[in-house]
């Protein structure tokens, strides 16, 4: 089976295309990392970014696509609102966009279920909830043409199912963004979403830095047999299970790597399945604000 450039797309519930393969920027902050890898990116097949507020490189992010000479209506670009912002999301939003150089965001995210006071830094909001933030994020989708599509990130399945819970909420997040590889691969999250037409877009699918998935006999193993580098094998293997993918890396050699997949056979991609049961749960993004809610962690 050999590796080709990945040009598959996904339909999300509003109806618009997302490839999935997209370039994850988080932690490229030393200069001109971000805007290297990005444009490295978009001149070699790939027309999906990945970036956030939070991240600190929407600039050099809008000056790769400014750059590249890939026309904008092209390129699925997503964001994210962070933290302190919950109650001021089109200011945010706004501010975003200026960074990027752009009149409006693909997919725009709730970065964390977590309002933070932006005074203290104190986790949530005395009155304020992310499901107000959610309505929020809705009410500039509906009127506004700053913002495609809108969805969330590090949601669990009770704080998902708060949002599809609530009367006043008509918009169904489009994707749940969390961290997903063999080694975590949150079944039972991937499954609830499934029934209720939210995709996943996989955040650290190479496990992020000093991964153990680079050194996990089993991944070391089908790659070498298929000749192909273990990133391009975990990359395969969230396409193959349906979600949406976001590798990272600022070396331009292993940016346009990572956008060539294969199809695993039965037997490869059920070894990579197993990985978690066999090894036990690694959650490779230890983050504070995932301490706020961890007794909903499934």
């Amino acid at each position: 089976m050999s590796l080709k450039v990945d040009t598959t797309t996904f339909k999300l519930n509003n109806g618009a295309e997302i490839p999935a393969i997209g370039l994850g920027t988080w932690r490229a902050t030393e200069e001109n990392s971000a805007y290297t890898a990005v444009k490295t990116a978009l001149q070699n097949g790939y027309r999906h970014i990945d970036t956030a507020a939070a991240y600190g490189n929407e600039e050099e992010v809008g000056k790769a696509i400014k750059d590249s000479g890939v026309p904008r209506e092209e390129i699925f670009i997503t964001t994210k609102l962070w933290n302190t912002r919950h109650k001021e999301v089109e200011a945010a939003l706004d501010e975003s966009l200026k960074k990027l150089g752009l009149e409006y965001i693909d997919l725009y995210l709730m970065h964390w279920p977590v309002p933070t006071n932006s005074a203290t830094g104190e986790f949530f909001i005395e009155g304020w909830s992310y499901v107000d933030t959610y309505k929020s994020l809705e009410k500039v989708y509906k009127s506004t043409k700053k913002i495609k599509t809108i969805g969330v990130s590090n949601f669990t399945i009770p704080k998902l199912q708060a949002i599809l819970d609530d009367k006043e909420i008509t918009t169904v997040p489009a994707v749940n963004q969390i961290e997903l590889h063999p080694l975590f691969p949150q079944p039972k999250l991937l499954a609830f979403m499934k029934e209720h037409g939210i995709y996943a877009e996989a955040y650290s699918p190479l496990g992020s830095a000093d991964s153990p998935l680079f050194k996990n006999e089993d991944v070391v193993s089908i790659a070498k047999k298929l000749d192909a580098e273990p990133a391009q094998v975990l990359v395969s293997w969230a396409i193959q299970r349906g979600t949406i993918v976001l590798p990272k890396s600022v070396t331009p050699s292993r940016v346009i790597s990572n956008l060539k997949t294969l199809t695993l056979s039965e037997e490869d991609f059920a070894t990579l399945n197993g990985l978690a049961d066999k090894h036990g749960k690694i959650r490779t993004c230890d983050v504070p604000e995932w301490k706020a809610f961890v007794d909903d962690v499934y």
